[in-house]
């Protein structure tokens, strides 16, 4: 894989976000994804991942705009810039509650690749900034 195929990848993962395609998500990603999540633990697994994205379905309705890709000219690291615009729509635990709150939160994500998949996602947002924007 190199720098096309890596942009290319990541192209249709964030293609496949936007339109709440996630198996088309999930076909991106190696069986053995790494996922750290933001202040998070890392999961592992494209079925804990599924899990992870119904999940995020319930409680929340984004949408990225503002998409930047970025990749190594090997094609074996990746890296994306974005805006999220979201909804809050069921309270997340541990989280303040959810009234349908809008959100527009910049965010950023790293990637590794092999075998032509995503093998490790890694996701980063300002989770103060958010909680201010949902009214905690």
């Amino acid at each position: 894989m190199d720098r096309t195929d890596a942009i290319a990848l990541l192209t249709r993962y964030y293609a496949a976000f936007n339109a709440g395609d996630w198996q088309g998500m999930l076909g991106c990603l190696s069986d053995d994804v790494a996922h750290d999540i933001n202040q998070g633990e890392t999961q592992h697994g494209k079925e804990t991942f599924a899990r992870f994205l119904a999940h995020m379905e319930r409680c929340y309705h984004e949408q990225l705009g503002g998409i930047v890709l970025m990749a190594s000219e090997d094609g074996t690291r990746g890296a994306a810039e974005f805006v999220v615009h979201g909804a809050y729509l069921v309270t997340d635990e541990g989280l303040p509650e959810a009234d349908g709150q809008t959100y527009h939160l910049p965010a950023g994500a790293f990637f590794a690749f092999a075998d032509g998949k995503i093998e490790r996602v890694t996701v980063y947002y300002n989770l103060a900034d958010w909680c201010a924007q949902v009214g905690a």
